[in-house]
């Protein structure tokens, strides 16, 4: 599994140091989430403590815990648009499905160490009006680039109806399932990967056959 940033170990107990960067507080702030624990519920001398630092120092780097919590759903969103952004790249150049390796990568991204995605799926649920609103950013983010992406694949094929309609259905139902899946244990990801990629390509089988019909 690809780690976006490194993760302290869960058990540590680190000393206190005289600095830090604002990377090792994200860092530490994910040793305390998970998918039972909302970034809502973190303080910030939890966060302090977990990184070795006096409660004071945090302010160095951050206002608030509001203003820790945006960056860490800025940092989620921007690195899982990458992995899987990579992910269609090299699917395009093999004969496995786009589709397919997407979610598996997704899928891949929810069991890694580091977290991440657990932000973007807890925090659009539970979090603050202003955690929810960063997280909304991040999905329209994903559905912008889907919907050039979509357009891009489909060069030669049937044409979307509305795109961007489909991007939105696409990311919607992904994070969805994502948030199921979050609740189970990861030996039911191979089946509910086969599901979810049945899933979008009835949605864009579905796309294709009511742009024929406006034709």
């Amino acid at each position: 599994m690809t780690s976006i940033i490194p993760s302290l170990p869960l058990d540590a107990s680190p000393s206190r140091k005289s600095g830090i960067a604002r990377e090792d507080l994200l860092t530490a702030t994910l040793t305390l989430i998970g998918p039972n624990r909302s970034l809502s519920t973190v303080s910030l001398r939890e966060v302090a403590r977990a990184a070795g630092i006096a409660p004071n120092s945090f302010y160095r780097q951050f206002r608030d815990m509001d203003e820790l919590a945006i960056a860490l759903i800025d940092l989620a969103g921007r690195s899982l648009r990458k992995i899987i952004g990579q992910a269609r790249e090299r699917a395009t150049s093999t004969r496995r499905s786009v589709i397919k390796v997407s979610v598996e990568t997704f899928m891949e991204q929810l069991r890694a160490d580091d977290k991440l995605l657990h932000v973007l799926l807890r925090e659009g649920a539970v979090g603050s009006d202003a955690f929810k609103r960063a997280v909304e950013r991040e999905l329209n983010y994903f559905e912008d680039e889907l919907r050039v992406d979509l357009i891009r694949l489909g060069a030669g094929h049937p044409k979307l109806h509305e795109p961007e309609l489909v991007a939105r259905a696409i990311t919607r139902l992904v994070f969805a399932m994502g948030s199921v899946a979050m609740d189970q244990p990861p030996e039911l990801d191979p089946k509910l990967i086969d599901e979810i990629s049945q899933m979008l390509r009835m949605i864009i089988t579905g796309a294709r056959a009511l742009d024929n019909a406006h034709a």
